[in-house]
């Protein structure tokens, strides 16, 4: 894979158990998912922020079958578009309840993130999280 210091970055930050968004260092706005010019002022003078790690569930959807190539393997998984108290969203994975579905998940329910072994972010580069609930 080749070099992309925006994703790069990112990954690292994951694979340290971080969860990164990108500021602008000239008006402090911050962006997710990250740019190559600030979507605030256009400056292309950007920086990583540590994200508390904590948000709110918008949406999510359970895919059963019929993954893209390459995920074919995961099925089932739960994608979750999540908004963080830092004010930007992402789109993540939700990890599954004991029972291994996501009955409990629900929207507008407080989240959190869940770091990851380097190994599965060195395979799949999103962010983890849970309800807050499900500790």
């Amino acid at each position: 894979m080749s070099h992309n210091p925006i994703r790069d970055e990112f990954r690292a930050g994951l694979a340290r158990g971080e969860l990164l968004v990108q500021k602008c260092n000239d008006c402090g706005g911050l962006n997710m998912y990250p740019r190559h010019a600030c979507p605030h002022c256009q400056s292309s003078s950007l920086g990583w922020q540590k994200a508390s790690g904590r948000g709110v569930l918008h949406s999510f959807t359970v895919l059963r079958m019929g993954a893209p190539i390459g995920f074919e393997a995961d099925l089932p998984y739960a994608l979750g578009v999540v908004k963080l108290e830092e004010g930007v969203q992402l789109l993540t994975r939700l990890v599954p309840d004991a029972n291994g579905d996501w009955d409990s998940y629900a929207c507008d329910v407080p989240v959190e993130y869940v770091p990851m072994s380097g190994d599965s972010i060195a395979c799949q580069s999103a962010a983890w999280f849970r309800h807050t609930s499900s500790k």
